[in-house]
């Protein structure tokens, strides 16, 4: 049985760049969606600190009277 394809030096050099831009492409794309979640858990836990404090101050009013 014979190959179908001969994998040259330069075919194979031509694979191997096409897959490093692949990955640097992905490596972006993860940099950029971590930054994204980053700013909204950051925002997300300011409203959780907020709502806590609410909560806490409620229940502190509650118990006065």
């Amino acid at each position: 049985m014979t190959p179908r394809e001969k994998w040259t030096d330069g075919r194979l050099n031509e694979n191997f760049g096409r897959l490093d831009t692949d990955i640097r492409e992905l490596r972006g794309e993860i940099k950029d969606l971590r930054s994204e979640m980053n700013t909204r858990f950051d925002a997300l836990n300011g409203r959780l600190i907020a709502g806590f404090l609410v909560l806490f101050a409620a229940i502190i009013g509650s118990n006065v009277f």
